[in-house]
């Protein structure tokens, strides 16, 4: 919990620096890539997580890496990280930063479930209905599950809409089984 409050804090400071610089997908984007890189390079990682390397290395190392790529809060941000030692927690501040560009931007994520891959004027006609639900720009992230044999199952936040034909099923399984209860 502790390393979730401390991540946040950073995440909320460098969202607070890239609001000024008119760059808050830029940067998320950037800590995303950042934070992946050092996960996915074993090499890197043990130069940054390493007591025996100076600050003042690291510093250094992440500057002339990003140097013409990233924009100059940005490397600051960093160095601040470095400073302080908590370069350990750039993966929990990109997740961090990326609910906070969510807020930002009035966005919500949807998990949208079917049975069989969808043409792209469906899935935006899915889209577009969610926002309207919702009330905010809905990134859709779909994906095939055939147990679901036919429908749709869509999750935002803690909703869950289940149109599928497996929950349909379900149901009718349990109106028959039980025909006087109170699924029927």
């Amino acid at each position: 919990m502790k390393n979730y409050v401390v991540a946040r804090n950073y995440a909320e400071a460098l969202i607070e620096s890239a609001r000024r610089a008119d760059a808050v997908e830029r940067f998320g984007d950037l800590l995303d890539a950042l934070a992946g890189a050092v996960a996915a390079t074993p090499q890197v990682k043990a130069v940054l997580m390493s007591p025996r390397v100076h600050k003042a290395l690291k510093q250094d190392v992440l500057a002339k890496a990003l140097k013409g790529i990233a924009p100059e809060p940005f490397v600051r941000f960093l160095a601040a990280i470095v400073q302080r030692g908590r370069q350990g927690l750039l993966t929990e501040m990109s997740e961090a930063y990326q609910v906070l560009a969510d807020i930002n931007f009035n966005r919500a994520h949807a998990s949208v479930t079917t049975a069989h891959a969808m043409d792209d004027a469906l899935a935006k006609q899915i889209t577009e209905r969610l926002s309207k639900l919702v009330g905010k720009t809905v990134l859709a992230h779909y994906r095939t599950d055939p147990d679901i044999v036919g429908g749709v199952v869509i999750r935002v936040g803690d909703r869950v809409l289940d149109g599928s034909i497996r929950r349909r099923i379900q149901l009718l399984r349990a109106r028959m089984l039980n025909p006087g209860g109170a699924g029927a």
